[in-house]
């Protein structure tokens, strides 16, 4: 079966979530003996293999402007796509929905994975919120299928649209690297905290600085990630640490940010409108103690292991209560990598596969939701504000259970549950 994969960076991935899918799906889906097409967005300069893990790779442009980039690529994809047909396209990222009608009128089936609620990202402005917002509409009234994946993702298209939704969400790789190239950061195990994202506003990377300042840490915070579009965050967030906060940048050599998730003494993860996050499963699947921020989709992927937080305050009540119980932060660890095997890239891909065996065959429906908003939006009372506590039904340790737990995970008293 011809397989196109449309709409991200492409392979080798080297950026973020959507990339990581591709690359793990599709080298699987082209074991299984199918022929698969990622359509990469290449740069001038930058190295153009024609295959990568047994995948078939086109290197196209793209214009560099933040709000055209994405857009711009996927349309000469789409144009490419259209003179070299395929039994089955997954386009990555409702922002490309005005796209979508090209492919349905050369009777290509296909199926969007709509990502997060990219509307809440304050980077677009109002423009490009407004933008958002439509395409959601639109990937939804000209799409064959629509893919989620989280739960909470699924809940929103449900409640906003009517529309169904196949969930099919990220791998966690259950991994336990070595130690060694944590020396070349002067790090040692247990020896630190660590926060692992892209500088932006919905990561809140500046209350996890800010929160672990206020606190009486004796263990640095070391923060990987960048910002390639807000100059004035990071100002913000660097304003806002003191000596003891540790900024790495970018960390590409991927054994070196394995050791860092395995032997952090907390992982403190601050996103907030992605979905599920692969920063976030590969931390759990390398036996960190996660510290959240609270929203659905965090909870959705930590359960009982992990501990949540929404301002500065939560972070340092927590930082410290972390510090002052090492076994709790152990027996959470364990938690984490036990949440993690519900997380496999192998049942993944085979969940793709069935979907592009379903969208060759025709096998979906044929009448689509209209893509209009029912009454009850975001504005509405029957859809949560992704911001807000979500209290999962489970109970509430005893006195004598406060330090850890029957299953072993902490219980910070005084830090939200």
């Amino acid at each position: 079966m011809r397989i196109a994969m449309v709409g991200t960076r492409g392979v080798p991935a080297r950026y973020g979530g959507f990339e990581t899918a591709v690359e793990e799906v599709g080298r699987r889906l082209a074991d299984e003996g199918h022929r698969v097409v990622v359509y990469c967005r290449t740069a001038d300069g930058q190295e153009k293999p024609d295959e990568h893990l047994g995948m078939k790779l086109v290197h196209l442009p793209a214009a560099r402007k933040r709000s055209l980039e994405t857009l711009s690529h996927s349309a000469l994809s789409v144009a490419h796509l259209l003179a070299h047909r395929t039994d089955a396209a997954f386009v990555f990222n409702a922002a490309n929905a005005p796209l979508l009608p090209a492919l349905r009128a050369a009777r290509i089936p296909v199926a969007t994975h709509v990502d997060g609620l990219e509307w809440k990202r304050a980077k677009w402005g109002p423009i490009g919120q407004r933008y958002y917002r439509l395409a959601e509409a639109l990937a939804v009234r000209w799409s064959d299928a629509l893919i989620a994946d989280a739960q909470g993702i699924a809940d929103y298209y449900q409640s906003e649209f009517g529309a169904p939704t196949t969930l099919l969400t990220y791998g966690a790789p259950v991994i336990a690297p070595g130690t060694d190239k944590l020396a070349e950061l002067g790090l040692t195990a247990g020896g630190y905290h660590l926060a692992v994202a892209r500088f932006e506003p919905e990561n809140h990377v500046d209350v996890i600085v800010d929160g672990y300042r206020r606190s009486g840490a004796t263990k640095p915070l070391v923060v990987v990630g960048s910002a390639p579009y807000s100059d004035a965050y990071t100002a913000r967030v660097h304003r806002l640490a003191d000596d003891r906060v540790r900024f790495l940048g970018g960390v590409w050599d991927q054994d070196q940010l394995d050791q860092l998730y395995a032997h952090a003494y907390t992982y403190l993860h601050g996103h907030s409108v992605g979905g599920t996050n692969p920063s976030l499963l590969r931390a759990i699947g390398a036996g960190a103690a996660v510290l959240a921020y609270d929203v659905d989709f965090n909870r959705e992927v930590v359960l009982d292991s992990g501990r949540f937080f929404v301002s500065p305050a939560d972070v340092a009540a927590l930082v410290d209560a972390a510090e002052a119980d090492p076994e709790g932060i152990r027996s959470a660890g364990r938690r984490a990598r036990e949440l993690a095997t519900r997380y496999d890239w192998d049942q993944v891909a085979a969940g793709y596969e069935e979907l592009a065996v379903r969208l060759a065959g025709r096998h979906v429906s044929h009448r689509r939701p209209s893509g209009r908003r029912t009454a009850a939006g975001p504005t509405g009372a029957t859809v949560r504000d992704l911001a807000a506590v979500r209290d999962l039904p489970r109970p509430r340790p005893t006195a004598e259970e406060e330090r850890v737990d029957g299953l072993g995970v902490i219980t910070f008293p005084g830090a939200q549950q």
